[in-house]
């Protein structure tokens, strides 16, 4: 695959060096077979300013403080979206409780004030990160296109997508069984409202990107 890469960069940069209109270059890497987006990415390689040779733009590099910052970000973010989910599956037991629960009981009492600690913790974390590489990359748009955020943000965006799917079959499970209760309704809502909100957040991200 890397091999590919670099020919098709190859083959760019030589068309862009005897002054092809960059169109054709695109047209003539569809035609062999390449994908739009492999032909526009090669093309995007370099720069359309005016120079006698095409010049290479600057590529996002991986250090390890980024890859931190980036694992940390989503770390917080999973930690926040399940604690305050758990959090308000508990309210939720105690405003319609369960006849064959007992709502007092000491294990659910520490699982809240688990909850709440950990959202206590992690979610202003979260927002500090956040903050910090929205100006960081305000700062310096080619941090964009780091390679750990988009898997990163990519794979929230698949497990965001599979509990939304789970949630709604699981609906949909109850619903032709006749066992909705308002206590599981709003269970279902909750997990989507965190589910839906997380997947399309990011999938905004993406797309704007993408257009960019």
């Amino acid at each position: 695959m890397a091999s590919g890469t670099q020919e098709l960069e190859a083959f760019v940069r030589e068309a862009l060096l005897r002054g092809l209109p960059r169109p054709e270059i695109e047209q003539a890497l569809l035609q062999a077979g390449w994908t739009i987006e492999q032909a526009r990415d090669a093309l995007g390689a370099f720069a359309e300013i005016p120079f006698p040779v095409p010049v290479p733009r600057r590529r996002p590099s991986l250090s390890a403080a980024e890859a931190f910052e980036y694992l940390l970000l989503f770390t917080t973010l999973y930690l926040s979206a399940y604690h305050l989910g758990s959090l308000l599956f508990d309210f939720i037991d105690r405003a319609f409780p369960d006849p064959t629960s007992r709502i007092n009981d000491p294990w659910t009492t520490d699982a809240m004030r688990w909850s709440t600690a950990s959202l206590v913790i992690a979610f202003p974390i979260f927002m500090v990160l956040s903050r910090h590489i929205h100006a960081a990359i305000t700062r310096d748009p080619v941090k964009r296109l780091s390679p750990v955020r988009r898997w990163l943000t990519y794979l929230t965006l698949f497990l965001a997508a599979t509990i939304l799917i789970a949630d709604l079959t699981t609906l949909v499970y109850n619903a032709l069984g006749g066992e909705l209760t308002s206590r599981f309704v709003l269970k279902v809502a909750t997990v989507g409202a965190i589910a839906g909100t997380i997947f399309g957040f990011y999938l905004r991200n993406v797309r704007q990107e993408d257009r960019r």
